[in-house]
């Protein structure tokens, strides 16, 4: 039996028991790490240098990144000093840490998404009035706004699950430290009430993807009346990105959480934390640049100097 005060460190689930397969995970994070940082820092980068770019879209864009950057951060390194030294401990305070940056990132990137699909819904459906409603103060708002109610978030649910009685082991099975997995391990009925937290956090995401669909349902109305076909082909183009963002984001969460426990275990599991924790990050910045121009150039003339 164990209690909160007798927990110092956590097992976190190994990929592998094999110490070949455990180098082939090393080498494999790695790649997608690197990436990952160099994907997302060159969009940063191309962003804060490059006037051209210096537009509401490509603020918000600036932001994901970070966001992508801090969030691949947080589990893949841990992960891979894991397999490198062949351990799966982590810290009581290092859990604490993880689950903090994790919910603090994810929710602030899910809030900014939201963010994105209206820039989208004003310049397309709006454009007269683009200027007015997002001019750089409203902008910045709406940055800190969904960083905040992230950090926010973040501060209630890992305050909530850490306060929690502890008696069910150490051992996490999952490869990073998650609030459903911690909740399995507590021994009292209080786990209730981060529950309810969670429930609550789920009522306001499903909030924002209803008003991500009824954006982009506006958008295609307006996108289909445009009577020039190039105009609605670039139309699509600022669209598409963000909507191919939000969906791998959304989807590989939902299936990660929501999937039927009769299908449930511990090798899907990893499979469905690696695809909505891992991939996004890595990903994102090849779904932004593969149909935009003005980031491609900016891009390339970062890069040729």
């Amino acid at each position: 039996m164990f209690n909160s005060s007798s927990v110092t460190e956590f097992l976190l689930l190994p990929f592998t028991d094999t110490q070949d397969l455990q180098l082939v995970h090393f080498w494999l994070f790695l790649g997608i790490y690197m990436a990952a940082i160099w994907g997302n820092g060159l969009i940063i980068t191309a962003v804060a240098c490059d006037n051209n770019l210096h537009t509401p879209m490509y603020f918000f864009l600036l932001n994901l990144s970070l966001l992508d950057l801090g969030s691949i951060s947080t589990t893949v390194p841990k992960s891979m000093a894991n397999s490198l030294w062949d351990t799966r401990a982590i810290s009581y305070a290092g859990c604490a840490v993880q689950v903090f940056l994790l919910v603090f990132l994810i929710s602030a990137e899910y809030f900014l998404l939201t963010v994105m699909a209206y820039d989208r819904y004003v310049a397309i459906c709006k454009p007269l009035h683009y200027g007015t409603l997002l001019g750089s103060r409203a902008c910045v708002k709406m940055a800190a706004a969904a960083w905040g109610s992230g950090f926010l978030n973040a501060v209630l649910h890992t305050a909530n699950t850490f306060s929690l009685p502890l008696c069910q082991g150490n051992a996490v099975d999952q490869f990073f430290c998650e609030i459903p997995q911690i909740l399995k391990l507590s021994c009292s009925d209080a786990y209730l009430r981060e529950v309810w937290f969670l429930v609550i956090t789920a009522c306001l995401a499903f909030v924002c993807f209803i008003f991500i669909v009824l954006s982009y349902v506006q958008i295609f109305r307006a996108v289909l009346r445009i009577p020039s076909e190039q105009g609605r082909h670039k139309a699509f183009a600022t669209c598409l990105p963000h909507l191919a963002v939000v969906s791998l984001f959304i989807g590989t969460g939902t299936f990660a959480y929501l999937k039927p426990t009769s299908t449930s275990s511990p090798s899907l599991d990893l499979l469905m934390a690696v695809l909505y924790s891992v991939v996004p990050p890595a990903v994102n910045p090849l779904i932004y640049s593969m149909r935009n121009q003005e980031l491609k150039d900016a891009v390339w003339k970062l890069m040729t100097g």
